[in-house]
């Protein structure tokens, strides 16, 4: 669990609201008519960008915002280099036997391709794909929240024009003014709050999550060639630890 996104929407969220109740009522700021606009208009503007299934998509790449825990790489280089020695020792076929305890299926993938027995370049073709696409679906992710970062405060100035367009028409009842008034208001409000609190910070989120996963896979697909090349633990350990930079590194001496 990724404690920094809840932590970040709980104080966020909370001094806005603190905000408003100090400054009178909640309820002030509750309005259903402006609600729907935003949320329906940023929703619909969104599914006309976007095909269905993206849209759909997105909820299940938005969790890695929340519950992804990314992979340790110094956790990661200790593995291989673990692997790297038993390929000198016992030869790579050794390997088949661990597979099922390794939890990243970019790495058994991998080292099934060594086991059996594919040419290095074949290995790299087939894992930079892989990377490559996944690289992609976590791009049209990011950039989906992003739009709809974009797309909600124009929504917000789409309901403040209907409000503003209500109340004028209104002008000789003064009593019904206070309707219209609010959705004119509210709505700029929810669209701006939602885009600044949520979409475009989750769309932020998912962009280091990406690049976090991205340096891992870089490294495994690495480590992986330089098993099957044969190359000393020593050789595999530093060219992984290029990757890095120099804290990780010293932290990951240290352990």
């Amino acid at each position: 669990m990724d404690i920094t996104t809840f932590v970040g929407i709980l104080v966020a969220g909370g001094l806005v609201v603190s905000s408003i109740i100090m400054g009178g009522p909640g309820g002030w700021f509750i309005n259903y008519p402006s609600l729907m606009i935003v949320i329906g208009g940023t929703m619909g503007a969104t599914l006309i960008n976007y095909p269905l299934s993206d849209v759909m998509s997105v909820f299940g790449v938005a969790k890695n915002a929340f519950s992804h825990t990314s992979e340790s790489p110094n956790r990661l280089i200790a593995l291989i280099i673990d692997f790297a020695k038993r390929a000198r020792r016992e030869g790579i076929l050794s390997f088949e036997s661990q597979l099922g305890d390794i939890d990243d299926p970019f790495l058994v993938k991998g080292l099934q391709l060594a086991i059996d027995g594919m040419e290095s370049n074949s290995i790299e073709e087939i894992l930079r794909t892989e990377i490559q696409f996944v690289q992609e679906r976590h791009r049209l992710g990011s950039e989906i929240f992003a739009t709809m970062g974009a797309f909600a405060p124009a929504i917000g100035m789409l309901g403040t024009i209907i409000g503003l367009v209500q109340m004028l028409m209104q002008m000789d009842d003064p009593s019904s003014i206070g309707g219209p008034m609010a959705v004119a208001l509210l709505t700029t409000f929810y669209g701006v709050l939602s885009a600044n609190l949520f979409f475009i910070p989750i769309s932020g989120k998912l962009k280091t999550r990406s690049k976090e996963e991205m340096l891992i896979k870089q490294m495994t697909l690495e480590g992986i060639l330089s098993i099957q090349a044969g190359d000393n633990h020593r050789i595999v350990e530093q060219k992984l630890k290029a990757f890095l930079a120099p804290k990780i590194r010293e932290s990951g001496e240290e352990k």
